[in-house]
């Protein structure tokens, strides 16, 4: 028996680790709004996320 006998079952759980279907994931935005008591610096911010998340998407396609 050689050497590299032994070591040939180290990596055989790789390829069946659990994925998480892509329904399951989150975006990672779990942020409570309320449109009353946004400042104008708020909605600004959130125009700015918007136009940002947009530029993105553009990218990707």
């Amino acid at each position: 028996m050689g050497r590299a006998q032994g070591h040939k079952t180290r990596d055989k759980n790789k390829a069946s680790l659990p994925q998480v279907p892509k329904n399951m994931k989150s975006d990672g935005n779990d942020v409570e709004y309320s449109a009353e008591f946004a400042d104008h610096a708020d909605l600004e911010a959130m125009a700015r996320a918007n136009a940002a998340n947009q530029r993105v998407k553009r990218r990707k396609k």
